[in-house]
């Protein structure tokens, strides 16, 4: 089996992190002690179910919610240190994020979208409207690029929602469920698609989700359960296995016209 191997030094690290939230009288453990490293250019999942502790995890990764033991380092940086004010400007330099409803601003077109981050980062205008349009052309988009959220399918926005992620080449982008509005095709499309730009620019990839299906294109799959590590495994990304790819293709296709009326 061919399985990608880590280099040593880890872009991400947790340790001994814990989140505990104060529910009236209760004490609510979304996170247990969780120790985990997450190294550059690795596509890694976070398999859980609902409650399992996975998005709360994915919130600490990303700087989103304050640990109430532990640190997350990134970069060698703890930001669980951060101010509110750091964290923003962190995100804004080095992460990147692709949401299961999209998250695209509805007045915009698809090429303005994408242009925000750049926005932010203080990118001039022209190299910004450059590079939107480098991205868009390669999530297939070429002919989408004046359309608004409203007159594109969700597969098509959600094609917008990676080229906005990606067009910073932030070192990590952060996937919640990215699939989770779309069908089965647009699916295996999309995860192909964030992990071929995550490997050309060498970016990490961190993915939250509860579908095995959707862990399968995973370099490296950890399961979170009841807010612990549960297991974490190497895996051959079905990226790399096109037969198997395409043979899940055909068994969902096959379904949907078997459940066809």
């Amino acid at each position: 089996m061919d399985i990608r191997t880590p280099p040593r030094e880890a872009i991400i690290s947790v340790q001994n992190l814990s989140k505990i939230y104060k529910v009236g009288s209760e004490r609510v453990v979304a996170l247990d002690n969780i120790n985990l490293d997450i190294y550059t250019g690795q596509v890694l999942c976070i398999v859980g179910t609902s409650g399992s502790g996975k998005s709360t995890l994915l919130n600490q990764l990303a700087g989103l919610e304050k640990p109430t033991h532990g640190r997350v380092l990134i970069g060698g940086r703890n930001i669980s240190a951060f101010t509110e004010d750091q964290l923003a400007k962190f995100r804004q330099r080095y992460i990147g994020f692709v949401f299961q409803s999209y998250n695209l601003m509805p007045a915009m077109t698809a090429l303005e979208n994408v242009q925000l981050p750049l926005m932010f980062r203080g990118v001039p205008k022209r190299a910004r409207i450059k590079a939107a349009k480098k991205a868009l052309k390669e999530v297939g988009l070429a002919d989408r690029m004046h359309h608004k959220p409203s007159q594109m399918s969700g597969g098509q926005q959600q094609r917008v929602g990676i080229a906005r992620a990606f067009v910073a080449t932030p070192k990590i982008v952060f996937a919640d469920e990215p699939t989770g509005n779309l069908d089965t095709r647009t699916t295996i499309e999309v995860m192909r698609m964030m992990v071929r730009l995550s490997r050309e620019n060498n970016q990490t990839l961190v993915i939250v989700t509860h579908d095995q299906e959707i862990a399968a294109y995973a370099d490296r799959i950890v399961t979170i359960r009841d807010g612990v590590l549960i297991e974490d495994k190497p895996n051959q990304s079905l990226a790399d296995r096109p037969e198997d790819e395409q043979a899940l293709l055909e068994q969902a296709l096959s379904s949907e016209h078997k459940a066809e009326p």
